[in-house]
């Protein structure tokens, strides 16, 4: 299992993954769930993916596969509707290929990703792609997106971002959101990949990754369970005598 949200902003886009995909006692794989298409001039796309391993992963190939040999590319076009159109197509045939090999037995090939970005000439854009390859689109009404194990960590968005959010704000959201999600379910953990697109820059980037051990996410982590714990206690007690 993993854990990855993206937020559309006015300022641009958010992106967090985790890094962990198998997780027992003694046993715990990390493979990187977020992987970026961009040419540095006009466009950067950023797909963050849960499910099976094996599925995301074919789809990425393919995709970056299409890219290097000029066929239909999802660099090549002209609008991210497009692009997520094309992502749930590969989808579809990666899954269809898969599942229909003999004696998979009970093996579930399916897959989520969250698609969006910017191409230039159009806003900021962010699409939800199901494993059946159909998807949907963020609006400033529902401003984000959260695939794979996404309960803990959503009352805290859910309370905090809205479309007019910062992007720094929403850096904090979404790490104490992780945070939240790493406290409850083992299947989930660092490194966190973070991406934030700002709206129109196109410059070359790299995910900013967050171990255990930076001094940030450690900063942050101390201070909401502190916080937390010190609201808790000044709330009013509810009087019952027994």
């Amino acid at each position: 299992m993993t854990y990855c949200v993206a937020m559309l902003l006015e300022q641009g886009v958010l992106f967090a993954s985790d890094s962990r995909t198998n997780a027992g006692v003694d046993h715990i794989a990390t493979f990187r769930k977020m992987h970026l298409f961009q040419d540095g001039s006009d466009r950067r796309i950023v797909i963050v993916s849960a499910g099976n391993l094996a599925t995301t992963q074919s789809v990425i190939s393919l995709l970056q596969k299409q890219v290097k040999i000029g066929d239909e590319h999802i660099l090549g076009m002209h609008s991210l509707y497009d692009v997520a159109t094309q992502v749930g197509r590969t989808v579809r045939e990666v899954i269809a290929r898969d599942s229909g090999q003999q004696a998979q037995g009970s093996v579930d090939f399916s897959c989520s990703l969250i698609v969006g970005g910017q191409i230039r000439g159009e806003q900021p854009r962010l699409f939800n792609v199901y494993a059946q390859g159909n998807f949907i689109e963020a609006t400033a009404d529902t401003p984000y997106f959260q695939i794979g194990e996404s309960k803990y960590g959503k009352p805290i968005i859910d309370r905090v971002i809205t479309a007019q959010t910062s992007l720094a704000q929403a850096v904090k959201c979404a790490l104490i959101s992780f945070d939240s999600t790493i406290r409850s379910n083992i299947s989930v953990g660092p490194p966190i990949d973070v991406l934030l697109h700002h709206r129109d820059d196109f410059q070359l980037q790299e995910p900013y990754r967050f171990e255990e051990s930076h001094p940030y996410l450690q900063q942050l982590r101390q201070a909401w369970s502190s916080g937390l714990n010190q609201l808790f206690a000044s709330l009013p007690d509810i009087g019952i005598e027994g």
